[in-house]
């Protein structure tokens, strides 16, 4: 673009411009968004453009938005408009007297856009956070190495469907997509939609070992959105076929043999189910059955 190397600062970022991409450098600090601290620096090709708008903001500042193209990005697309407009990492916020300024570089930026900018993207075109990425929802931890994901549930959160189905990992090749309801609704969660499942039905969440459930302080923006893309970028380049790296086969609790503190523990909590009436006496035995044999 004819602005190559320029630089626009603003209140949360700066964009540098460069001859095909925008890199989006977010700033640090406590009144900063934790999603742009936790994403750190954004590479945004501008392929991966639709639009680019400029308009009056809050409070004496104007707003260039550069909107992505459905499908573009991974983030976004988990998201699925459900971020707040102040966590929206496309919109750069700068001071009014700026105006002139960043009109310039909203102009450059749509002369820069494809031809077929207004059509959706056939693959991501922006990186997801690189994993291992972990975060702790209600109900369990999750973790995501790359390759498989997997939830190792709470005995104090978890519900008892949950429990006795047991820790669960899943191989990226046996999902088709991610399911992401913000947490800072009343009903967050991730789901993990597997391929050949029947389709989930809302409020099955708590119930469903493939989705983990938020709660205050349980799964924030900044740790389960990033989580969410880097999973979708993963099911979509198995999807296409796109090099990945190589995989070790994926397993389901019980295939892995763990800490003996760790069984000790599981065994523990499994008793409290049992005294707490949650557990049968049959589930009991079975479950610890199958603990110890992963000694």
């Amino acid at each position: 673009m004819s602005r190559m190397g320029d630089v626009l600062a603003g209140f949360h970022a700066v964009w540098e411009f460069e001859t095909d991409s925008v890199l989006i450098r977010f700033e640090r600090g406590i009144r900063r968004p934790k999603l742009f601290q936790a994403l750190g620096e954004r590479r945004i090709p501008y392929e991966a453009l639709r639009s680019v708008e400029l308009s009056e903001g809050r409070r004496g500042t104007v707003v260039l938005h550069a909107v992505p193209r459905p499908g573009a990005d991974p983030l976004m697309e988990a998201a699925a408009g459900q971020l707040k407009e102040d966590s929206d990492p496309y919109r750069l916020v700068l001071p009014a007297e700026r105006e002139a300024s960043a009109g310039d570089f909203a102009d450059a930026l749509r002369a820069a856009l494809v031809p077929d900018a207004a059509e959706p993207a056939d693959r991501h075109l922006v990186a997801a956070p690189d994993p291992p990425l972990t975060f702790k929802a209600y109900d369990g931890k999750a973790s995501f190495d790359g390759s498989t994901v997997a939830f190792r549930w709470f005995w104090t959160g978890a519900s008892s469907a949950k429990w006795k189905r047991g820790d669960q990992t899943f191989a990226v090749g046996e999902l088709a997509g991610v399911e992401w309801r913000s947490p800072e609704v009343v009903t967050g969660h991730l789901r993990l939609l597997e391929r050949g499942a029947r389709e989930a039905r809302p409020g099955e969440a708590d119930q469903d070992p493939a989705a983990v459930v938020f709660g205050l302080g349980y799964g924030p923006v900044h740790e389960s959105l990033p989580f969410a893309a880097a999973v979708l970028q993963a099911v979509r380049a198995a999807d296409s076929g796109q090099d990945t790296p190589a995989r070790e086969p994926a397993c389901r609790a019980g295939d892995t043999r763990r800490d003996p503190a760790d069984i000790a523990d599981r065994i523990r909590q499994l008793g409290e189910l049992h005294t707490a009436g949650l557990v049968t006496d049959g589930e009991f035995s079975a479950k610890k059955a199958e603990l110890l044999a992963e000694l």
